[in-house]
């Protein structure tokens, strides 16, 4: 029997060794081939601008190539299933967003995708500070637009990307007092082409998209609803500057991989992800189309993401909003 024992013992620590020294193996020869990012939108927006620069970046670090698949729909849960069910080897990653990862929880009854469970943390990566912006034939202030929802509320049609937008919207509904024709789209940049075809009055999202159009005169950016300081729009004035009562809300972005990623390759990933935002070619491409470098560890991804499930739980059930 002791003979017997020891042996097992034996076999035990042999087989620990062995997974030690396979996870240690997977980081360091990791990546052996293409990686493979989803982002949950369709191509030109926010997320996948970033997912395309910072992916870049990375594969020049990396020595293999990183390519974007976008899986856009259902508020980023088409994307995200995706990602939850593919192999949990480091070669499928996904770019989520808020929604993802804090939200959807609380806006469906059941999504195909659990956030606390399906996924290992990577890093966050950039947020993306709201704006309220209006079309060539919409408000060119934010005090014009205020009198015209409470004039003819009616008139006023809001599209929305996500639900961070949407949520936004419901906020200026509510200090307001007035209902709005609400649009949804799917992601910033069908809000975009809906504000370029006049098909809605104004939007609150992300600059990324808008940008452009703003710099040509083609779009008004009304207000921001952050105090970060955006240089492509020092002049436009925040919310709490026009006297409206309004939370700063702005919408961030995290890589994230299936659950059950080896640990060394979670860290070598992230180590990469962290050394190409730290690259001031990056951060300048990302700053020029309103984006926010904001990198952190796994750990602090985790915390963070724990802290907004939290604090949105009771906002979103307070709004009534669900997306079934």
């Amino acid at each position: 029997m002791k003979t017997l024992y020891r042996l097992a013992v034996v076999l035990l620590a042999l087989t620990t060794a062995l997974k030690v020294t396979t996870a240690i193996a997977q980081g360091s020869d990791f990546p052996t081939r293409p990686i493979r990012i989803i982002v949950p939108f369709p191509a030109g927006g926010p997320t996948d601008i970033l997912a395309r620069v910072v992916g870049q970046k990375m594969a020049d670090q990396m020595g293999q190539p990183i390519l974007v698949d976008n899986r856009p729909g259902a508020n980023t849960s088409i994307g995200a299933s995706a990602v939850a069910k593919a192999p949990a080897d480091g070669y499928t990653l996904l770019m989520a967003i808020d929604n993802t990862l804090a939200m959807n929880q609380y806006l469906y009854a059941k999504l195909p995708y659990d956030p606390s469970k399906d996924f290992d943390a990577i890093g966050k990566v950039a947020v993306s500070p709201l704006i309220v912006v209006s079309g060539t034939k919409g408000p060119s202030s934010m005090t014009e637009l205020l009198a015209r929802i409470k004039t003819n509320a009616r008139q006023v049609s809001y599209g929305h990307g996500t639900f961070t937008t949407q949520f936004a919207g419901e906020m200026l509904r509510r200090e307001a007092g007035k209902d709005m024709v609400d649009v949804p789209y799917r992601g910033s940049a069908a809000v975009t082409q809906g504000l370029l075809s006049n098909d809605v009055v104004f939007t609150i999202d992300g600059i990324t998209a808008a940008l452009p159009h703003i710099q040509k005169g083609t779009f008004h950016a009304l207000a921001k609803l952050s105090n970060r300081p955006l240089p492509a729009l020092a002049k436009t004035p925040t919310l709490a500057e026009m006297g409206v009562k309004f939370p700063e809300v702005e919408v961030w972005m995290a890589l994230v991989a299936p659950r059950g990623t080896p640990g060394p390759v979670v860290e070598r990933l992230n180590r990469e992800l962290l050394q190409a935002l730290g690259a001031e070619s990056v951060q300048q491409k990302l700053n020029d189309v309103g984006l926010i470098v904001d990198g952190s560890t796994p750990d602090a991804l985790r915390q963070f993401i724990a802290a907004e499930s939290a604090k949105w739980k009771p906002v979103i059930e307070s709004t009534g909003i669900k997306l079934d």
